[in-house]
């Protein structure tokens, strides 16, 4: 089996795809059991400053460093179970240390295996206004939608605000609840939940929409990778 390197960027989407993976195992492999796995994470707050200024390339450097110590770690190859940094690791720039799965292609496959045609997207303001879902869904024939302004801006408030610090409300969810209602209302067959912290809040159960958990869906692929049932990636940073 092959060694996992979790390339964490926030806490929360971190943890639960190390959860997601693990119990895949347990699952799969038998009780306890599941492939080596080594989880990096350098606080969020290092890199917040260079996200508020637009500075991917600062951001790249940050988790280059993670990287760097995953595969001195012993790791195979990563996965980032944060969207959001998947901006910058699409920069130019050398080459990181291992081989990683994209974020962005695995749920885009996903939606196509299911026969969406038209994703809302729910993440961090960066997510939403950035290129990324809008191009790797559109590589499927599949159009992205984003909530209005003002969904937007709640959707990223509650993100930075509540869910990477842990924070779970009741009040947040009938917020997203409310957003996906209005992006069905716009025609989209389903919700892409494109903040790992979001599959915490909304759940599957009681969303009006089918949802895209891209958290699991990253740590499904990452266990198919770690246990060769799928091939190793190739993707070192850098546009895909």
């Amino acid at each position: 089996m092959r060694h996992l390197g979790i390339l964490a960027h926030s806490v929360e989407g971190a943890a639960l795809c190390l959860r997601a993976f693990c119990q895949e195992g347990f699952r799969r492999l038998g009780p306890d059991d599941h492939p080596d796995v080594t989880l990096d994470c350098i606080a969020l707050a290092r890199s917040m400053p260079a996200w508020n200024r637009g500075d991917h390339a600062a951001v790249r450097d940050i988790l280059a460093e993670s990287v760097r110590r995953l595969a001195g770690a012993g790791a195979d190859f990563f996965a980032c179970p944060d969207n959001t940094a998947h901006l910058a690791l699409d920069e130019p720039g050398r080459a990181l240390d291992l081989p990683g799965l994209h974020i962005g292609e695995v749920v885009a496959a996903a939606a196509a295996r299911a026969g969406y045609r038209r994703v809302g997207v729910l993440g961090t303001r960066f997510t939403m206004d950035g290129p990324m879902y809008p191009r790797v869904l559109a590589a499927h024939g599949i159009a992205a939608e984003v909530p209005v302004p003002d969904d937007r801006r709640a959707v990223d408030d509650i993100i930075f605000g509540e869910l990477v610090n842990g924070v779970f409300t009741a009040g947040s969810r009938a917020v997203y609840l409310g957003v996906i209602d209005r992006l069905a209302a716009r025609g989209c067959d389903a919700v892409a939940l494109v903040c790992t912290e979001i599959p915490l809040l909304v759940t599957a159960e009681v969303a009006p929409l089918p949802v895209l958990d891209s958290t699991r869906l990253l740590a499904a692929a990452a266990f198919a990778v770690a246990t060769e049932q799928a091939p190793r990636p190739t993707w070192r940073g850098g546009p895909v």
